[in-house]
């Protein structure tokens, strides 16, 4: 089958591998459409990952497809049913998985190889698709579900003055789940000043461009920030987060950080100002609730779609990166599927 397969730490290319077979508890999944992540190129470059890399492998985790074979045991689909996929499994037997907390899984890993013709998963990771949601939106669930898991970390309280920082692909979907949960006045913090226009016309009340610090400062100053939400990953912007909370504030850290960088704080600063930190980590229990919500018309998942690129092109773009740079980009693996 034809897939976007990672060979070897930086080595991206269009090529051939086994169509996976069903075991018992499983599907087969023909993917749809599959959203490129930033840990894909994190994985890609060779970087410390979640889970193991063994090469070569089908780059891609965010799928949405229609269930072309069950496996043994498998009652609760069949063929035909359209449905996307939580990629990350957990055992369910182990200390955190017995607590409720499956993302920290002692015996974790991915199931989802998603820029490929077919995945094979176990039936426990299949969501079905509520019927009036079409195929590109569906392949949004994954990183929806994981910003709900940032939201949930946030606490957001009717009314609340939230800092949103970075307003890329996952910027644009934090804003609309900010919106949801009743915030009060949301400021959008990004260092692109083309962005401004889209911020705003997504639901930011306030735009500010990072490459201002003193209009930045200035205004958390002015207006004390109840909430921050880091959407970046970069020990600079994490920096910028802890300055510009308010007294009593919670952050969360959002961003998927380099295992390789460190970041300089004063914790002095924090304990002065009495914050509240928080990370977020996978989307434990979230992904139904995503479906949920991207079935709602006033969501605007179309929005938050820069660009769809075909398998080829998903290739290049791990080369040289050029639409990712606009927003989410999803690969269209077949995009007859309805």
């Amino acid at each position: 089958m034809k897939a976007v397969v990672l060979y070897g730490p930086g080595d991206v290319r269009l090529g051939d591998l086994p169509k996976p077979s069903v075991g018992v508890g499983e599907v087969c999944v023909k993917v749809a459409y599959c959203g490129i992540c930033g840990s894909d190129f994190h994985k890609a470059a060779g970087k410390e990952y979640i889970h193991p890399v063994d090469y070569p492998l089908a780059l891609g985790h965010e799928i949405s497809g229609v269930i072309t074979e069950v496996g043994e045991g498998v009652s609760a689909f069949q063929v035909g049913d359209r449905v996307t996929v939580d990629p990350n499994w957990s055992c369910g037997e182990c200390y955190y998985c017995r607590g409720g907390k499956t993302c920290f899984c002692e015996k974790a890993h991915g199931v989802v190889k998603g820029m490929a013709e077919y995945a094979v998963v176990p039936v426990t990771n299949v969501h079905p698709l509520p019927k009036k949601l079409d195929m590109r939106a569906a392949a949004l669930a994954e990183p929806i579900s994981c910003c709900l898991r940032g939201i949930d970390q946030l606490d957001v309280h009717a009314g609340d003055r939230v800092a949103l920082i970075g307003f890329g692909a996952i910027g644009a979907i934090m804003l609309r789940l900010l919106r949801m949960t009743g915030a009060g006045e949301i400021a959008v913090i990004e260092y692109n000043p083309a962005r401004r226009e889209a911020a705003l016309a997504q639901g930011a009340d306030v735009f500010l461009c990072s490459q201002d610090a003193e209009e930045v400062a200035a205004y958390a100053a002015q207006n004390p920030i109840d909430r921050v939400i880091e959407c970046v990953g970069l020990p600079s912007v994490q920096e910028s987060a802890l300055a510009v909370a308010g007294k009593g504030a919670t952050v969360v850290m959002f961003g998927v950080p380099d295992s390789t960088k460190r970041t300089s704080i004063s914790f002095f600063d924090v304990f002065s100002k009495e914050l509240t930190i928080k990370t977020s980590y996978l989307n434990p229990h979230t992904i139904g609730r995503a479906l949920q919500i991207l079935a709602r018309e006033d969501f605007g998942a179309d929005e938050i779609i820069h660009a769809v690129i075909s398998m080829a092109e998903a290739a290049e773009e791990f080369r040289t990166p050029n639409h990712t740079r606009g927003g989410k980009v999803l690969v269209a693996v077949d995009s007859t599927l309805e």
